[in-house]
């Protein structure tokens, strides 16, 4: 194929970024046979993407200490002429998702949950001031009140999101446990929950460790949310470059059979 041939198609068939963006405004306009009946983007053109996603490696904090991830070299470049890893990871490491099916025997495992709880309009919950102040800080009925009232109802569908400040802590010790070697971070409190339960919302997500404080005793949140066939985020990263509202967040979630979650990669646009 000759070189101007091969230039006229390229042309052809590429979208510039302003294009991608203005046709995903219209298909979350109308997404045809999903049954989907508001729009999937919070925004009609978005024209950033944040990555949500925390880079990991078996040096990544994980709740029970172990690493999360690790690498071995199946096939070398220097033998083969190609490369590639054989990885052995935990479900729950990383920014990942935890699926109804992690606190419940009969619930929704990852693989299950529906294509259109996956992009969703972000809500942003920020106790980053208390956290500073209470490692074990939550967000609690009356926050999500207030939310609202500031706010107006949360959309249909969303993903509420705990920002806390927590994820700037990732290399540190502290982001898994205080001076003493207790588990400290911020999370949701049950009250918190309980409400969000009787509006329509896909997910909650955390950019700590745990959808629970990291003083939690009992898991409230994880035995309640997550059974009642909603999902949850955790570790999530860089939310503070968004605003509390206005941003669609489209989570690669996994897709293997059975799982119980995993790690996955989150975007927001805004």
């Amino acid at each position: 194929m000759c070189n101007h041939c091969v230039i006229e198609n390229v042309k052809r068939n590429m979208l510039s970024r302003r294009s991608l963006f203005k046709g995903m405004a219209i298909a979350g306009a109308a997404v045809v046979g999903s049954g989907l009946k508001t729009p999937v983007l919070a925004q009609e053109s978005p024209s950033k993407v944040v990555d949500l996603t925390h880079a990991y490696d078996g040096a990544f904090p994980t709740f029970d200490g172990n690493p999360g991830i690790e690498y071995e070299w199946a096939v070398e470049i220097a033998k083969s002429g190609y490369q590639l890893h054989k990885l052995t990871i935990f479900e729950h490491t990383g920014t990942h998702i935890d699926a109804p099916f992690h606190f419940s025997a009969d619930g929704k495992s990852v693989d299950q949950i529906e294509p259109e709880r996956l992009v969703a309009p972000l809500a942003i919950i920020d106790i980053t001031d208390r956290a500073k102040d209470d490692a074990n800080a939550t967000i609690e009925a009356a926050d999500i009140e207030a939310w609202i009232s500031a706010n107006g109802a949360f959309p249909k569908g969303a993903v509420v999101a705990l920002r806390s400040g927590w994820s700037k802590k990732v290399t540190d010790p502290s982001f898994r446990t205080d001076g003493d070697g207790k588990f400290a971070f911020p999370g949701f409190g049950k009250s918190a929950t309980d409400l969000l339960a009787t509006l329509d919302v896909a997910a909650i997500g955390v950019d700590t460790l745990s959808l629970d404080p990291g003083n939690s005793a009992d898991f409230a949140v994880h035995n309640s949310w997550l059974p009642g066939g909603r999902y949850g985020i955790e570790c999530l990263n860089n939310l503070e470059e968004l605003p509390v509202k206005g941003a669609t967040i489209v989570v690669g979630a996994p897709k293997h059979k059975g799982g119980t979650g995993g790690p996955a990669r989150v975007l927001a646009l805004v």
